[in-house]
């Protein structure tokens, strides 16, 4: 029943995608390849010092870098409804491998603003430049293994469209969202309240302090919305369409979703561009902020101490 109604059901693009898409990635591409280009010349060549913040994002820009040369070859296969092959394979998994990498450094990056700010005293012995350069390597490996592991026992139809995903639902994309999005969205939406709510109640003190630290707060915001406008949307999508092919739709139903989830994809390239804003020209104002959090909580912990 599944097969002769998959058959019946030829589920592509909107023509319109191809135009819309060209005129997103265009200045994407462009704009995004200044900011992460500026980004990494001043990480690498202008910082005075290696810290954990700078090895982190050098490797977010360096994922975001990745992901948006990719995104001429997924135009050009989009255009010309390229078959699945060993190029469109390669081009797939650098695309999906470097979005992975970008939203996990990012929720590495708001644990690691979460432990500052919490336990100051703790984060001197755990953090590290070295071990922040370690977590990244081992988060490079873990995904370019799940994600070649994944490829390799995809089971696409035949002929499949390259960045067209198969038809049947496929219990590897529930486990794709879920890991790659949901349990990150968790993680950071925890760890920024936190931050958010330790930064609130310091606002009681000076002038300066506390436009620091309203700027602080402003950023940690600004930072989830970013993360949510960009991925939730085409996880969803996601979602919904495992759940269309898995109760088999009738084709119009599964053709609306399709389309969805390829606009949605727009949206979540935009990130390329919007996390140099706003994890680098906007990051001097949070660490001058969360510095004052850490003074505050260090004393009080050494007064408690004397008092023990």
């Amino acid at each position: 029943m599944y097969l002769e109604h998959n058959i019946s059901c030829n589920i592509t693009v909107h023509n319109s995608f191809h135009l819309i898409q060209l005129l997103v990635y265009i200045p994407v591409f462009f704009v995004g390849t200044t900011l992460n280009g500026l980004a990494l010349w001043i990480f690498c060549y202008k910082m005075n010092r290696w810290t954990e913040t700078r090895v982190y994002m050098t490797n977010l820009v360096m994922a975001d870098g990745c992901l948006l040369f990719t995104l001429p070859f997924k135009m050009v296969f989009s255009y010309n409804h390229q078959q699945v092959d060993t190029w469109c394979l390669i081009v797939e998994s650098a695309y999906f491998i470097n979005r992975l990498m970008s939203i996990y450094i990012i929720t590495i990056m708001a644990i690691d603003r979460y432990i500052t700010v919490k336990y100051p005293l703790k984060a001197k012995g755990l953090k590290s430049p070295f071990k922040a350069a370690t977590i990244s390597a081992c988060l490079w490996i873990l995904i370019i293994c799940l994600v070649g592991i994944t490829k390799a026992w995809e089971n696409r139809e035949q002929p499949g469209i390259c960045f067209e995903p198969s038809g049947k639902p496929s219990r590897e994309t529930l486990l794709a969202c879920l890991l790659g999005f949901f349990i990150p969205l968790i993680i950071l939406s925890f760890c920024s309240v936190q931050v958010i709510k330790k930064l609130v109640r310091k606002r009681n003190t000076t002038a300066h302090e506390e436009k620091l630290i309203q700027k602080a707060i402003y950023i940690i915001s600004a930072n989830m919305i970013v993360f949510l406008a960009c991925f939730f949307p085409v996880y969803t999508g996601h979602i919904v369409q495992f759940i269309v092919n898995y109760t088999n739709a009738v084709c119009s139903v599964r053709s609306n979703v399709n389309n969805f989830v390829h606009l949605a994809s727009l949206t979540a390239n935009t990130n390329c561009c919007l996390d140099a804003i706003c994890y680098y020209f906007v990051s001097q104002e949070f660490q001058e902020a969360t510095s004052l959090l850490q003074k505050s909580n260090t004393s009080k912990s050494m007064t408690y101490q004397r008092q023990m």
